[in-house]
């Protein structure tokens, strides 16, 4: 886990405070695919806030590096899928591919600057092994998991499996842990039912956070 500087903290609020209403915009935009929508005051400053702490974590996480791009880059791709999946159940694919794609890129890059091979061939191994065991899945049981989740858990597999087959691990199950937990809130004050159908992302965008936590940690 790298030091974080000072600089690097006021970077992340700088940049929050410039995207955050963008991204804001963006997530509404796309939940109610109305191009003319607009973020509420409230949805904007918690966007801001979230993604401040999503940068200062990957920087905290993964320091100055070409591999850094990619997860700031996801970071706030997170930022996005979760509300939106929030708002209508949806994953759109406008930001889970061009996300897959930088992340990919940005490994690339610093597999051929700094030499982590390994970590890139891990990496692709993890998403490929995420996204074909979510596709089984979504096979047998598709109201239990959407093509979009599926897609979610590739981009995941990439970001985890770079740092490590057990942040992979920690991260799927987290995730899941997390979905229980919040469907247990749920059905114990009433907000929904056994057969309520309830978004799946922002779990395993929180299980990813964590297990990335945990490994900066380790």
């Amino acid at each position: 886990m790298a030091d974080l500087p000072p600089a690097a903290v006021a970077a992340s609020v700088l940049a929050a405070l410039a995207l955050g209403p963008w991204l804001a915009r963006l997530t509404v935009r796309l939940a109610t695919r109305d191009d003319a929508a607009t973020a509420s005051p409230l949805r904007t400053a918690v966007t801001g806030a979230v993604l401040a702490a999503a940068l200062a974590g990957v920087l905290q996480l993964a320091g100055l590096r070409p591999a850094t791009l990619g997860l700031l880059w996801a970071a706030a791709a997170g930022v996005v899928l979760a509300g939106v999946d929030l708002a209508v159940h949806r994953l759109p694919d406008r930001v889970t591919y061009p996300t897959a794609g930088v992340v990919a890129a940005a490994l690339l890059l610093d597999a051929a600057v700094l030499g982590t091979w390994t970590a890139l061939l891990r990496a692709g191994l993890a998403a490929a092994a995420a996204f074909g065991l979510a596709a089984l899945v979504a096979l047998v049981s598709p109201r239990g998991l959407g093509f979009g989740d599926v897609k979610l858990l590739g981009l995941l597999g990439l970001v985890l499996g770079w740092v490590g087959w057990g942040a992979l691990l920690a991260g799927v199950f987290l995730g899941l842990l997390t979905g229980a937990l919040v469907s247990l809130a749920l059905l114990a004050t009433g907000r929904a039912g056994w057969r309520s159908a309830l978004p799946f992302g922002p779990p395993l965008l929180v299980g990813a956070v964590l297990a990335l936590a945990l490994a900066g940690t380790w």
